[in-house]
């Protein structure tokens, strides 16, 4: 049977089971290719709110799935280097077909496919002769995800705010009785419902677990991405 190439181009911030799933899926008939992508300016990592996990914790996270699966690589190529807007317009701009041919450098089939599960990335991909196959977007996607993360991480640093105070007030006080101190109790029950754990592989929540300052980072930071074309880019490197 001739070997076919799958290429997986995504975010990919973070994994999710969704993303666990395609993967496997597509090692069942094809040799995965995935590319998370990468948004550089000066040869650094630009990472934002909607971009928080950089690169090679997003790598680590793959590996901890498919590492030792012969049908499977992950691959840096799919990259942006500032400014991106020379990648703009799409299909338009030569530098975005040269993101193209820097993520085929190291396919080595002949024949390949792309996946994506959104109708306007398909329609992109199909104009960039990356041969996308028809396919349904997510049930759960990394939006969901950080929602979850962010939410968690704001509730537990408001929480140790409440705790400290909670403390300095008895430390200055007699009084046994404090109004607000139940006020967030039913915080862990609320997210035990809507569990961002829930969503992700095991080794991925250990992971983010492992780097929950990148989260508390985020959550507490204005979202400095913007969409162009439909394409979201990091505001930092934009223009320069």
């Amino acid at each position: 049977m001739e070997n076919i190439a799958a290429l997986y181009l995504a975010h990919l911030n973070p994994i999710t089971n969704a993303h666990e799933k395609i993967i496997s899926q597509l090692a069942k008939d094809y040799h995965v290719y995935v590319f998370p992508v990468v948004f550089l300016k000066k040869g650094r990592e630009i990472n934002t709110r909607t971009f928080p996990f950089p690169y090679e914790l997003r790598k680590k996270m793959l590996q901890s799935l498919f590492d030792g699966h012969a049908n499977i690589e992950i691959l840096p190529h799919y990259k942006f280097v500032s400014p991106f807007i020379k990648y703009l317009p799409p299909i338009i701009s030569p530098y975005s077909w040269a993101i193209r041919s820097g993520i085929l450098h190291d396919v080595l089939e002949d024949r390949f496919i792309s996946y994506t599960g959104d109708k306007a990335e398909r329609i992109a991909l199909r104009f960039y002769n990356l041969h996308p196959i028809k396919a349904k977007r997510l049930e759960i996607s990394s939006t969901n995800v950080k929602e979850l993360l962010y939410r968690e991480a704001l509730e537990n640093l408001r929480k140790d705010e409440h705790n400290n105070n909670m403390k300095n007030s008895f430390d200055h006080s007699n009084h046994n009785n404090h109004p607000n101190y139940h006020k967030d109790t039913n915080i862990q029950d609320t997210l035990r419902e809507e569990s961002w754990q829930n969503m992700v592989p095991n080794t991925v929540v250990r992971i983010i677990t492992e780097n929950w300052n990148i989260v508390e980072k985020f959550a507490q930071s204005l979202d400095k991405t913007i969409k162009i074309f439909g394409m979201k880019f990091p505001t930092e490197g934009i223009l320069h």
